[in-house]
């Protein structure tokens, strides 16, 4: 018994150090798992808001192009509102998914810039609609989506922890007042 007595001293040593590795190798298991977990979040996440983007500037870009059609927009590719019908169609339905998607998995900012850039694309579309002819109007609701736009990808880069980014305010040519 006494050569019992003498080793156990070693043999507790030897299961605190078992279960020492243990917790730490379980602690260390869940924190990569943890770590994984949110960059996985985080791909899905700046998928989300790239796929939003994406669609809502296929409207922006449409809207461009019919607003050149009524001499309010400088794009070189004017576009007919009965041709651009069926396209804006199209953006407008691929708009719902992906605004979805943004609801399910995006932030509150990033959710709440997002409406604000539909809404100021919805202006857009409804100025459009009503065939205006005025350079000096269009080029407000213009200024409000490009500012609606930079506001979206603030939020997004603040959401994502990535560093600012370009403002994508380029110059553009001036339109004529006259029609």
């Amino acid at each position: 018994m006494s050569a019992f007595l003498q080793q156990l001293p070693a043999l507790i040593g030897v299961v605190i150090g078992a279960l020492g590795s243990y917790l730490a190798v379980v602690r260390s298991d869940s924190a990569r798992f943890r770590r994984e977990t949110a960059a996985r979040w985080e791909e899905r996440r700046l998928a989300v808001y790239a796929d939003y983007a994406r669609a809502l500037k296929t409207s922006v870009t449409l809207t461009y192009r019919v607003a050149a059609h009524f001499g309010n927009d400088p794009h070189p590719h004017p576009l007919a509102p009965e041709e651009a019908a069926p396209a804006q169609a199209e953006a407008t339905v691929a708009r719902d998914p992906a605004g979805e998607a943004l609801l399910l998995l995006g932030s509150k900012d990033v959710v709440e810039k997002a409406r604000v850039w539909v809404v100021a694309v919805m202006r857009m579309e409804q100025f459009l609609r009503e065939e205006t002819r005025d350079p000096a109007a269009w080029r407000t609701l213009l200024e409000g989506q490009r500012t609606a736009r930079e506001g979206y990808y603030t939020a997004v880069r603040e959401d994502l922890a990535l560093p600012p980014g370009h403002g994508a305010r380029w110059p553009l040519p001036p339109v004529s007042d006259t029609p």
